[in-house]
C-alpha cells in the first residue's frame, strides 16, 4: 500500500491518504488535543472496498470491526510506547 500524507499542522493533526492499495479509498486524521497534562490523540479513519454493493457488504459485515481493533490495539501499543522508556528503542 502507498500512502501519502495530505495534510499537516503540527502539532495539531496530520492526514494520510492511500495512493494505492486493497481499498478503493482510504483516509486517517491523527488529531491531538492537550489536556492537561495529557495529550488526547483522536483517530478519524474512513475506507471504502472496491467492487460496488458487494464491498459495501463485506465493509459493514467484516471490515469496520476488524478495522476498528486493530486501530484500538495500534493505538494501545503508541500508548505504551509513548508513556514509557521504549520509545526510545524505535528513535
Amino acid at each position: 500500500m502507498r500512502v501519502k500524507i495530505t495534510a499537516y499542522e503540527s502539532p495539531h493533526y496530520f492526514v494520510d491518504e492511500m495512493l494505492e492499495g486493497s481499498f478503493k479509498f482510504m483516509k486517517h486524521k491523527h488529531e491531538f488535543k492537550v489536556s492537561g497534562k495529557d495529550t488526547i490523540m483522536i483517530d478519524t479513519f474512513s475506507f471504502s472496498s472496491p467492487l460496488g454493493i458487494l464491498g459495501r457488504i463485506v465493509d459493514d459485515l467484516i471490515l469496520k470491526k476488524y478495522m476498528t481493533k486493530f486501530l484500538l490495539e495500534r493505538n494501545e501499543m503508541i500508548k505504551e510506547f509513548a508513556e514509557s522508556e521504549k520509545w526510545k528503542q524505535i528513535l
